[in-house]
C-alpha cells in the first residue's frame, strides 16, 4: 500500500497542497506529480486548484495530440498563475488520470504563453527500470526537441496564433532551480491568499 506523510483525515485531501514537490526520502531530483493528460490525446485537462477535481478545460484547437504525457508538481506556482507542469516522456503504458506518480527530472523547457511563463519540467517515471539510464534532457534527441518545440507552439495555433514561443531547453540544474523558485513562489504568492 502506498502512503504518504500525513495524518488520516475524514475528509479527502487535495494532494496538490499536501504532497510536497520533491519526493522524500528520494534522490534530490524526485518529483511527485499528478497526472493530468495522457500522450496521444487532444482534450487538455487540468486539476482545480483549490480543489483537486480533474475537469476538461478544453479540447484542442487541431488534430495535434500531446506527443507526451502531462501533469502538475504540487506545492508549486509558476509565473502563469498554475501549479509547474510536467512533461512525462518515454511512457511504458498509461496512466489512470489523476494518479500520482515519482518522477526523475532530467531537464525543463523554457516556455511563454500568452506572454506568461509557462515552464515545463522535463521527466522520466522513477519507478521504470526501463528509463533507468535517461538522466538528460539531451539522451531524448535533436529530434525529440525540434517535434517538442513544433507542438508546443502550434498547439494553440488555430485559435490564438503566434502567442506560444519555446525559450530552450535546459538541464537537470536549471530545472530543480526552476521547481525551486516556483517552491518559494507558491509559499509567498499563493498561500497567503487562502491563509486565515
Amino acid at each position: 500500500m502506498a502512503n504518504i506523510n500525513h495524518p488520516p483525515s475524514k475528509y479527502m485531501l487535495n494532494l496538490l497542497h499536501v504532497l510536497p514537490a520533491f519526493a522524500e526520502g528520494e534522490d534530490e531530483n524526485v518529483i511527485n506529480s499528478l497526472v493530468e493528460i495522457n500522450a496521444g490525446t487532444i482534450n487538455k485537462y487540468e486539476f482545480i486548484t483549490e480543489t483537486g477535481t480533474l475537469q476538461l478545460d478544453r479540447v484542442g484547437y487541431s488534430s495535434l495530440a500531446y506527443p507526451f504525457s502531462y501533469g502538475a508538481i504540487p506545492c508549486t506556482w509558476d509565473e502563469d498563475d498554475d501549479m509547474l507542469d510536467t512533461v512525462i516522456v518515454n511512457v511504458t503504458e498509461q496512466f489512470v488520470p489523476g494518479s500520482l506518480v515519482k518522477l526523475r527530472v532530467i531537464g525543463v523547457i523554457k516556455f511563454v504563453d500568452g506572454g506568461e511563463v509557462d515552464d515545463k519540467i522535463v521527466a522520466v517515471v522513477h519507478d521504470d527500470k526501463r528509463q533507468d539510464h535517461v538522466t538528460d534532457i539531451d539522451q531524448l534527441g535533436e529530434y525529440w526537441k525540434k517535434e517538442t518545440q513544433h507542438y508546443l507552439e502550434y498547439y494553440k495555433h488555430l485559435k490564438k496564433p503566434g502567442t506560444c514561443e519555446v525559450g530552450g531547453f535546459y538541464g537537470v540544474e536549471e530545472a530543480l532551480k526552476t521547481i525551486r523558485e516556483c517552491e518559494e513562489r507558491y509559499k509567498t504568492e499563493y498561500l497567503p491568499k487562502f491563509q486565515d
